[in-house]
């Protein structure tokens, strides 16, 4: 017909590329996204570049608050022995610190590698039922050392710290819970983001690979010095826009209300 006729698929591609070109002025103008999807956007160069949003209460929200109080008081501890080792009494703190000390002499991704090493080579791998006698205790690392033993969030738990200690800035470092969709279980790991690229400290393998490679995995929450985050699908462009549209293309995350109690 026209040539102003233009098909409803084009229309969309049409407005896309619009918001990309006017992305700045729709952000600072204020008036076509609510400050909740803001805050949604914001979140989105987490790890796996997937939309988060924040969760202040729940059973991992819970969970990771009742930790970070002693996670501080580790950092404080280990704080007081790196300044003074002849007087430090703990042997859990010299040990951590001596891989700490050793990351510290590297620079980039053999700092986070060395990291990453280490602290899977001084654990054992030990499930909270058969350490604690109950599921899903999430150790602060001084503990962790002190046993020799935990599981997946342990692990992470332990390299969040290390990493902190090496220098990392707490802007670059996250844990992130996912599922293992291979296994069916819920699995954790530290994060840290280097020259823009979020690298995974497994304890399952020594070799740390990008978020993007990461296969098999539904990321289900990303923790940080800000809390805890849960991932949600992205808005559609049209949703930014205030209008209706059918549901975005982007892959949808089934994400339970807690963390699953198996994991490794």
């Amino acid at each position: 017909m026209g040539a102003f006729n233009i098909s409803r698929p084009l229309r969309a591609i049409a407005l896309a590329i619009g918001l990309t070109c006017l992305w700045p002025a729709v952000l600072n103008a204020g008036t076509l996204i609510s400050p909740g999807t803001l805050d949604v956007i914001r979140k989105s160069a987490e790890p796996f570049g997937l939309f988060a949003t924040r969760q202040s209460a729940g059973g991992l929200a819970e969970k990771w608050n009742g930790l970070a109080r002693k996670l501080e008081d580790d950092m404080v501890q280990l704080a007081l022995c790196d300044g003074d080792r002849e007087r430090c009494v703990s042997a859990p703190a010299l040990q951590f610190l001596a891989i700490v000390d050793v990351a510290r002499g590297r620079e980039g991704r053999a700092r986070l590698g060395e990291i990453n090493r280490a602290i899977n080579l001084a654990i054992k791998a030990t499930s909270d039922m058969a350490q604690h006698g109950q599921i899903d205790v999430w150790s602060p690392p001084l503990a962790t050392f002190a046993s020799g033993a935990g599981d997946c969030e342990d692990y992470a738990i332990a390299k969040f710290a290390a990493l902190r200690m090496a220098g990392l800035s707490p802007e670059d470092l996250r844990i992130v819970v996912l599922r293992d969709q291979v296994r069916g279980e819920d699995h954790a790991a530290a994060l840290a983001r280097l020259d823009g690229h979020w690298l995974m400290l497994d304890n399952r393998r020594m070799a740390m690979i990008e978020d993007i490679d990461v296969k098999g995995h539904r990321p289900l929450f990303v923790i940080g010095d800000d809390g805890v985050m849960r991932y949600q699908e992205p808005p559609s462009v049209a949703t930014l826009a205030g209008g209706t549209s059918a549901p975005a293309t982007a892959v949808k995350f089934a994400v339970p209300v807690d963390v699953a109690s198996r994991s490794n």
